[in-house]
């Protein structure tokens, strides 16, 4: 595993951003928990963030929100970057904002909207070169600006279908953390089927599922932290000792066996590489 100097900040996100009729009544969504943990890790007020709502339907709603979260938790410079094509993402204005800002923070909505019209072009290099060569540049996201981030992506796909091959969809995410792949809105939306075929499509990756105002700060692309009033759910297939996903149908239910699954909260940290867990003893304070 490759050593990356910067952070990543994936967030499982609360409601849809980029999608439904009544999008703009439910944009608060980050807790000031989560979203003062991005200031902080970004290096405080003095940060330079830049919001990304390329993956929203409401690009413009979207950013005025992310303005309005971070000026009440004292930040200066907030800029919002608003990609809608590729060729947004080759302006010089653009590509000048990414080179300077501490942070970037993508925002919900379509996770291929992010990667079709951002990924592949000259400020994805940027951000690429920037995660993996600086100690304190930070990309932060939320539902599809986590789901984003892996390399594998998980694009769509039924939860009723669950354990039925095809319930879920992949596509080419970002790449920034290729060991991971992240499923959002997790425990609310009951993703466990469709986090399971992901993994048993990629066998020797890590499937993460964030249940919403919940993320995870990951260092150096090898340890993450769970932050948030929620858990996050790790599927850890390595061990697995039957898994037919590639003999199957579309349509067929699968059969796995020994996946390793964990269940994380608030404190506890996790091992990429090694997959060693570290929890916060039981009779710690309840935080």
């Amino acid at each position: 595993m490759q050593m990356k100097k910067g952070t990543l900040i994936p967030i499982g996100g609360n409601e849809d951003k980029g999608t439904g009729e009544h999008e703009i009544h439910t944009l608060d969504f980050i807790c000031e928990g989560i979203l003062s943990r991005v200031v902080s890790e970004s290096g405080g007020v003095d940060a330079k963030i830049v919001v990304i709502p390329t993956a929203s339907s409401i690009p413009k709603e979207v950013g005025r929100n992310y303005l309005e979260a971070f000026a009440k938790l004292g930040c200066k410079y907030v800029e919002v970057l608003d990609i809608r094509s590729t060729k947004d993402a080759e302006k010089a204005s653009a590509i000048d904002l990414i080179k300077d800002a501490n942070c970037i923070m993508f925002s919900g909505g379509n996770q291929k909207k992010i990667t079709d019209k951002i990924g592949g072009t000259l400020i994805h290099k940027i951000m690429m070169d920037r995660y993996e060569s600086e100690t304190g540049f930070v990309i932060a996201g939320t539902s599809a600006g986590a789901m984003a981030m892996s390399e594998e992506m998980i694009s769509g796909g039924s939860s009723t279908e669950a354990f039925i091959k095809g319930a879920v969809r992949m596509y080419k995410g970002l790449g920034l953390i290729p060991e991971l792949i992240f499923d959002t809105h997790f425990i609310q939306r009951g993703r466990f089927g469709r986090q399971s075929e992901a993994v048993a499509k990629f066998p020797n990756l890590l499937g993460i599922g964030l249940a919403e105002d919940t993320g995870l700060v990951i260092k150096n692309g090898k340890e993450f932290e769970v932050i948030g009033s929620g858990m996050i759910i790790v599927f850890d297939p390595q061990k697995l000792s039957h898994n037919n996903e590639k003999i199957l149908k579309e349509g067929t239910p699968m059969t796995m066996t020994n996946l390793t699954v964990h269940v994380l909260s608030n404190g506890d940290r996790f091992n990429i590489a090694t997959r060693e867990v570290k929890v916060l003893p039981i009779e710690s304070p309840f935080v």
